[in-house]
């Protein structure tokens, strides 16, 4: 986050879109904040508010703007949700499907 703030320029915002380690913090010049008219931001979950979203997303997935499957690595049943964690942390896919029933 220190390096975030530091490198974003003048008039950006940083957005915190992980739940850092727990006690994790960082600090920074306050003055920046109205000097530098930088602002910083936490977004959970992407912030997503699903009964105006999901039919926003299913109506660009529809015109073909939203390319969801580039985004799809594969899918997995989901008794092998082990090896799917696996190949996260590995970064060897990007998003993977479970799928309830084999």
């Amino acid at each position: 986050m220190e390096l975030a703030y530091a490198i974003t320029a003048r008039g950006g915002s940083v957005v915190s879109a992980g739940l850092p380690a727990q006690g994790a913090n960082f600090s920074h010049m306050q003055a920046g904040l109205v000097s530098d008219e930088k602002s910083i931001l936490g977004s959970y979950m992407g912030s997503c508010v699903p009964e105006r979203d999901i039919p926003r997303f299913l109506g660009l997935y529809k015109r073909g703007k939203l390319p969801v499957e580039r985004l799809k690595s594969g899918s997995l049943p989901l008794a092998e949700i082990n090896a799917a964690f696996d190949r996260l942390a590995d970064g060897s896919v990007l998003r993977q499907l479970l799928r309830p029933n084999g």
